[in-house]
């Protein structure tokens, strides 16, 4: 297909080469890259086009039929998908890029962006919070350098990154700040240094307000205490995006309550991991997402993000009441010790939860449920081996078994479960406001990543989504799947000139084979890089080319609307 383009456009385009890129001696300008002749998808869900694309510095500086000029290094793009960088929508990097800067298992992907804060954000912290964090590390181990969530993205991003990074203030790191861990409600003083946390990390830059409500501590927030929270988002023009409080039987309460944030506040809001948990919750997709449509139409900015597999990644306190977790896992584990907690544990986790999310229920039992993660070298070959197998090893029934783990291990222990219906999930995929995250880490198969087993989406969501949903099954077409991984999430983070091939905007471009590009991690085989991928630029600078990593870590800090050190200031109000 031919380029085509306005004439408009053309002039602007003329406009930027001027402007942008230097003349060499025989006329025309120079790039430092151009990528010639390959299919563009500009991230807007528009048709592909044949044509160039040039960067100087780090940024994009023509695209177009045929780039005028001449350039250090030419790729020959016929044949292959140009695109903007994908945008990790839940990403939990956070340790992952601190013992490995390639961020491999995202990067093979074409992944630029990592976004952080589901809940947990790794700053602000109080020196309490630092030695437990400590403590409580497992194959990755590091110090805690930092005080506020800007310092740690920046010592991140010094340390030397391949993508790009971003992050959400986390709503349980800000309780954890004032609160601790415990099951209780904030004073009016304390509410106001709370939400004085969330307006001091938005002006430093935070994407928004990440919560996660399903877990202890989080679950204790109860729904005024979030819209304050939420309100100096709103005042930053940022973004609150939400684990609800259920996925399963309790989800359009949960969907409803997200929605009542929005409007009170006027933030934007967005739904993580949007799913149906349970077999009995699949009916609910048709309210689910009428529920979301029917905010959208009448003015609110509800969007959702989704992993495209119908297994989930949690822990073992997803599968326990949250009143045995009150004040952290050390006080959790000395609970599961006493023989009358664990007579109630018992009688309440295989009921359905009351008040919480009862995970082992929505996976239909211990069957449903697959060990992962452990942080004791001792339990490690459990590893792979579900909770019915390790109860029939140890000749203890399947609860009492969850509660040995914890334990044993001093850790929530990494759980695969088994929850999802394939006919959502490929619903879900197609809808025009979801985005993508693979919520995991972005690793390498080596060095401390060989100690646990990922979920399958660490190494191939957005190539899943690609290659699987878009290409193979039909399910929108590919500039659409594109559009949904760069310009949507990019504007719904309200980040600035990124998720587009547009000149002036950053170079985080991603170039694969559209026929090839596909996932092939399994849950017996997590860790398999996806196929297809050949070159990844972020910031200009080649991150992967030809299908190989290069040395290269231009990864940056993304900062969100607020921040204030945008010229003229973060776009904050004053209350």
């Amino acid at each position: 297909m031919k380029f085509r383009t306005s004439a408009i456009v053309a002039t602007l385009l003329t406009a930027t080469l001027s402007s942008a890129a230097p003349a060499r001696k025989g006329g025309g300008p120079t790039y430092d890259t151009l990528l010639k002749g390959g299919t563009i998808y500009d991230g807007l869900g528009g048709a592909a086009v044949t044509g160039d694309v040039a960067i100087r510095g780090d940024r994009i500086v023509y695209v177009g039929p045929k780039a005028p000029g001449t350039a250090q290094t030419t790729i020959d793009a016929k044949g292959l998908a140009v695109a903007p960088g994908f945008i990790n929508m839940l990403s939990w990097a956070v340790e992952s890029l601190i013992a490995d800067g390639r961020g491999l298992s995202d990067i093979r992907q074409g992944v630029t962006l990592e976004v952080f804060g589901e809940g947990d954000s790794f700053g602000p912290v109080t020196p309490g919070m630092k030695r437990l964090a400590v403590d409580r590390q497992s194959d990755v181990k590091y110090p805690i350098a930092w005080n506020s969530l800007a310092e740690y993205l920046d010592w991140l991003a010094k340390r030397g990154i391949a993508p790009n990074v971003a992050s959400f203030i986390g709503a349980t790191t800000v309780r954890a700040n004032v609160l601790g861990e415990e099951d209780v409600d904030p004073t009016p003083a304390q509410l106001q240094q709370m939400r004085g946390l969330v307006a001091k990390a938005m002006r430093d830059g935070a994407i928004g307000v990440g919560s996660s409500l399903i877990y202890a501590p989080a679950s204790y927030a109860e729904t005024p205490e979030l819209i304050a929270l939420v309100d100096e988002v709103g005042r930053c023009d940022g973004l609150y995006i939400s684990h609800m409080r259920s996925e399963g039987d309790r989800l359009i309460e949960a969907i409803d309550e997200l929605i009542e944030i929005s409007r009170r506040t006027g933030a934007r809001a967005e739904i993580y991991h949007f799913k149906q948990a349970g077999k009995d919750n699949w009916p609910k997709i048709d309210a689910a997402i009428a529920r979301v449509e029917a905010a959208r139409q009448a003015g609110l900015k509800i969007t959702a993000d989704m992993y495209p597999y119908t297994i989930a990644g949690s822990g073992l306190d997803a599968s326990m009441p949250t009143w045995v977790q009150s004040g952290g896992l050390e006080k959790w584990i000395e609970r599961m010790k006493d023989p009358k907690v664990r007579a109630r544990l018992v009688d309440e986790i295989g009921k359905p939860g009351v008040g919480w999310e009862n995970m082992y229920r929505a996976s239909g039992g211990a069957d449903g449920l697959i060990a992962v993660g452990f942080k004791s070298e001792k339990l490690k070959p459990l590893t792979g081996k579900t909770i019915a197998e390790i109860a029939a090893m140890r000749h203890t029934s399947p609860i009492e078994t969850m509660m040995d783990l914890v334990i044993e291990d001093g850790s929530r222990v990494g759980i695969i479960y088994r929850i999802m219906d394939e006919a959502n999930v490929a619903r879900a995929v197609a809808l025009p406001w979801m985005s993508f995250g693979s919520d995991a880490d972005a690793q390498a198969p080596e060095g401390p990543f060989l100690k646990s087993r990922p979920h399958p989406r660490a190494y191939g969501t957005f190539a899943r989504v690609v290659g699987h949903y878009a290409r193979d099954e039909g399910r929108m077409p590919m500039a659409e799947a594109i559009r949904r991984m760069t310009s949507l999430p990019a504007a719904n983070l309200g980040i600035r000139e990124r998720g587009r091939l547009a000149p002036g905007y950053h170079a985080d471009i991603a170039v694969f084979d559209p026929k090839s590009f596909v996932d092939r991690a399994t849950v017996q085989q997590p860790q398999a890089f996806a196929a297809g991928m050949r070159s990844v630029y972020v910031n200009g600078k080649a991150v992967l080319l030809n299908g190989e990593p290069t040395a290269n870590r231009p990864g940056q800090v993304v900062r969100g609307p607020g921040w204030t050190g945008w010229p003229g200031g973060g776009a904050c109000r004053k209350r």
